[in-house]
């Protein structure tokens, strides 16, 4: 008799899986490949040894969890996310020091990262609060409970510290768009990060007087033609002090019309309106100068650096904290179309780029394989996620839904952000390519995840 808990196995996901976890073991070979020195896939003792035992590993979990209950991961949910939360407490204490983060336990030659987990028990947690009767977050009620769940792990995350991990976290509004969260806040975000980032690279002073220009052009109703010359004195007496690098003499007319726009509001009765403005204003000004204060009296000379790098990378020692970058964009722009071929990138068997089994294996994807590998390996991902996302489109059960969402948005934001960081279009902070990159943690918990939002897919069917 068949087991009524093993259902029909989702070919595609179960493909796309499979590809990535090949293709790491296959680019981990080639990063420690020595061609003076045979490599034994089942030595403990060496890296690809290692390798090999996580991927055996990740995969014997994929196929274990479905022989499993579906029902448990709905039920343990809470209990998945206090073992969560109790490693990540535990690592503050008693976890190893790597790279100015205290974010790993290790034992015998082995290391786990709880970050990892905690991802997989918020997102059940998480699946499980908006599944409930109120699972809208426009409920004040269920919006609190959900954003206190989200920042627990954050807030123990950003103790270690580790910057990178907390922020895969933030993917988690993709599923409060999907649950119903405005978009209004979306954009008031993007644009305070937009701000936050202008503020490190351009003068506080001069971001200021583009800010006040906007909302001096914005208050300006253009429905009345002679209002329209204040645009002209707006733009112009920006343009003038720009032009001439002369910036505070563009104050003086920016504040007599802003002063003039409040006195309108008066006479109008438009005080509401009024106090948006300034409300918004003070927002900004806070933002601008918050950045400079952050950068320049909280973060560490290192974690500075790793911000040049991103944003001003002409103030960087080529050599020094600039160099990782510098040599990842040469490895994969020297592949050209083709690549150079399996075991035949030169900056990869030299080993030119640092972590390149790790967070730059994208690298050695772009050197060996070419433009043709790269565009395979991101259409691999986006087929993923894509593939996730439909899942949890039709599932009939709310929690199922959203955990596929959920874990829609961590695989997104990790490669994103990983592929991104090889490229120099995003900062350095440490997050591997799923599935591909070398470290067992990651590659038992994507397994995990994957393998559930598959069972959980199964379960859905069987209800036929």
């Amino acid at each position: 008799m068949a087991n009524p808990r093993l259902g029909k196995l989702d070919i595609i996901t179960t493909s796309l899986f499979i590809s990535l976890i090949l293709l790491g073991w296959i680019m981990y070979y080639a990063v420690t490949y020595d061609p003076n020195q045979a490599a034994s896939m089942f030595d403990l003792t060496k890296g690809l040894g290692k390798e090999t035992m996580w991927v055996g590993s990740a995969l014997i979990l994929f196929f274990l969890v479905q022989v499993l209950d579906p029902r448990i991961w709905s039920g343990l949910a809470f209990v998945f996310y206090a073992i969560g939360i109790l490693l990540l407490i535990g690592v503050i204490f008693f976890g190893s020091n790597i790279k100015g983060a205290t974010s790993w336990y290790t034992f015998g030659g082995f290391s786990f990262q709880p970050s990892e987990f905690a991802k997989f028990g918020t997102a059940l947690a998480m699946s499980s609060v908006l599944s409930g009767p109120s699972d809208d977050m426009n409920n004040p009620k269920t919006r609190l409970i959900a954003f206190g769940v989200l920042l627990l792990p954050i807030l123990l995350i950003m103790l270690q510290p580790d910057a990178g991990s907390a922020l895969v976290f933030t993917s988690f509004f993709i599923l409060f768009y999907r649950k119903g969260l405005s978009g209004s806040i979306y954009v008031v975000g993007f644009v305070l990060v937009a701000l936050f980032i202008l503020s490190l690279i351009y003068p506080s002073f001069d971001i200021l007087l583009v800010l006040l220009a906007a909302g001096l052009v914005f208050a300006v109703s253009a429905k009345d033609k002679r209002k329209v010359m204040e645009y002209v004195l707006v733009l112009g007496a920006l343009a003038f002090g720009f032009y001439f690098k002369e910036q505070v003499w563009a104050i003086i007319p920016l504040a007599g019309l802003t002063i003039r726009r409040v006195l309108m509001y008066f006479k109008n009765g438009d005080v509401k309106k009024l106090v948006f403005h300034f409300s918004a204003l003070l927002i900004a000004v806070g933002v601008v100068y918050g950045a400079r204060f952050f950068y320049d009296d909280v973060l560490e000379p290192h974690q500075q650096e790793r911000i040049n790098v991103w944003l001003n990378p002409s103030k960087c020692d080529p050599r020094g904290s600039l160099y990782n970058v510098l040599q990842s964009k040469m490895a994969i722009g020297s592949g050209g179309l083709t690549g150079r071929g399996f075991l035949k990138g030169e900056l990869t068997q030299l080993n030119y780029v640092p972590e390149q089994s790790t967070d730059f294996i994208f690298c050695t994807i772009g050197e060996e394989q070419g433009f043709i590998g790269v565009t395979i390996t991101i259409l691999i991902f986006l087929a993923l996620v894509l593939r996730l996302t439909y899942l949890a489109e039709r599932q009939r059960l709310s929690f199922a839904r959203n955990y596929g969402y959920a874990l829609a948005g961590i695989l997104f934001f990790h490669f994103l952000i990983n592929i991104g960081m090889t490229m120099g279009l995003f900062p350095i902070i440490g997050i591997p390519l799923p599935m591909v990159s070398y470290g067992g943690t990651s590659l038992i918990m994507f397994s995990l995840m994957i393998s559930v939002m598959i069972k959980l897919d199964q379960s859905r069917q069987s209800k036929g």
